[in-house]
This record gives structure tokens, sequence and C-alpha cells, in this order.
């Protein structure tokens, strides 16, 4: 339950942080656009696959593993680390879980690496 509850902090408050970011000009305001347009699409394409994962009949029409870490790597992991715990979906696949750290991971040093050469 406290692992739930920091996950839906972490990512909640990075979305917040870039908001007010964007907002004060530390940096474009497309980048905070772009991290909440994506983790809203990601959000609504995991309950979508939640929503398939439950109807017996729609097995074979699943959402690939690959495409919801494409998402996350394409700054939809907010909404991915949100949706997890919201829909208790692939919460509990650890291959899955350390492969969407993975991409966090990616995502932030590539975001890390780009605001260091802004002001370079």
């Amino acid at each position: 339950m406290l692992i739930k509850k920091v996950l839906l902090l972490f990512s909640s408050s990075f979305l917040a942080v870039l908001a007010i970011g964007g907002f004060l000009e530390y940096w474009p305001m497309m980048l905070s656009s772009v991290y909440l347009f994506m983790s809203s699409i990601t959000i609504l394409v995991y309950k979508w696959d939640k929503r398939l994962a439950m109807d017996p009949v729609n097995q074979t029409v699943r959402v690939p593993e690959r495409s919801l870490h494409i998402l996350a790597v394409l700054c939809g992991w907010p909404g991915a680390l949100l949706a997890q715990q919201w829909f208790r979906h692939k919460s509990k696949k650890r291959p899955f879980i350390a492969i969407l750290w993975l991409t966090i991971i990616i995502n932030s040093s590539m975001l890390g690496y780009l605001y260091y050469w802004q002001y370079r």
C-alpha cells in the first residue's frame, strides 16, 4: 500500500513540477504539454488493455507490452505509473516493471540532458 502511494505521488509530482516549470518558463510549455498529453494517452491505453484482459473472448486483441513500453519512453511514463496503480494492471509482472523503470530512466536521462544543454 505504501509503494502504491509513493508511485502515485512520484508520477503526480513529476507532472506538477513540469507544468509549474512550464508556466514559470524554466523550460518550454510544449514540454509540459507533451508529457501531459502522452500520459493521458498512456492511461487510456492501459485502461483499454485492462478491459480486454478481463474479457476472456477478446484475449487475442490485447495491447502488446512493447506498445505500452514505447508509450512510456515517449514521455508517457507518469501515466503508465498512475495507470498501473489505479487499474492494478501489469503491477505484479516483474519483467514488465523492470523494463518500465528502464524506460523511465532513459526518458529522464534524455530530459536531463536536454535541460543541461539548454543552459550551456
